[in-house]
């Protein structure tokens, strides 16, 4: 089971992710994840990683590509995998396909957890609430403001792979919005037809 999870964040990509990595006993690939491991493993790629981030740029898409390309040949991904967070670009939609196809493989589905914004919004404020009301410490970024900053970037770089899957006929969506396990349902119902 080779999958892709897009949507907002915030959407329940996390949420879901985990159950489908039980479900089915594929791992979910975070590409900051795999980043840091082929570093720490200094495979050729992870070198290249290495000297890029040193120098205080940006990891290239050929680069990213290189380490996820090499992380699904790993023996816990034999049976597939979640991309969660990746592809951010149609660039690297694109540079994923490709690397998928020179390998024999397919993505078996493209699933987006569709939401209505203002009632993530409305779901981050009640969290922080909840958090601080129970003595917790609430994180940076999870707060309304930084959350709608995540948002906008989020629209304006990883929308467009909706797009693109959709144009390929590739994408499903469901109703991020549903209780978590209508969600699970959902994804479960695609996954089996």
């Amino acid at each position: 089971m080779r999958l892709i999870l897009l949507g907002p964040p915030g959407a329940g990509k996390g949420t879901q992710s985990a159950r489908l990595k039980q479900k089915y006993n594929i791992p979910q690939l975070s590409t900051g994840d795999m980043l840091r491991a082929a570093v720490a493993a200094q495979t050729p790629v992870g070198l290249q990683a290495k000297a890029v981030m040193d120098s205080g740029g940006l990891v290239s898409d050929d680069i990213v590509i290189g380490i996820v390309a090499d992380r699904i040949e790993e023996p816990d991904a034999k049976n597939g995998f979640i991309l969660d967070g990746f592809p951010r670009t149609v660039a690297q939609a694109e540079a994923l396909q490709k690397m998928l196809g020179s390998k024999n493989m397919n993505l078996d589905a493209v699933i987006e957890l569709k939401v209505d914004e203002q009632a993530l919004l409305d779901r981050i404020k009640t969290r922080v609430d909840e958090t601080l009301k129970a003595g917790g410490t609430v994180r940076a970024d999870d707060n309304p403001d930084a959350f709608k900053t995540r948002l906008e970037a989020y629209k304006v770089q990883t929308a467009p792979v909706s797009h693109y899957y959709a144009g390929k006929g590739a994408l499903k969506s469901v109703d991020g919005m549903a209780p978590i396990e209508s969600v699970t349902q959902a994804i479960d119902h695609i996954l089996e037809h």
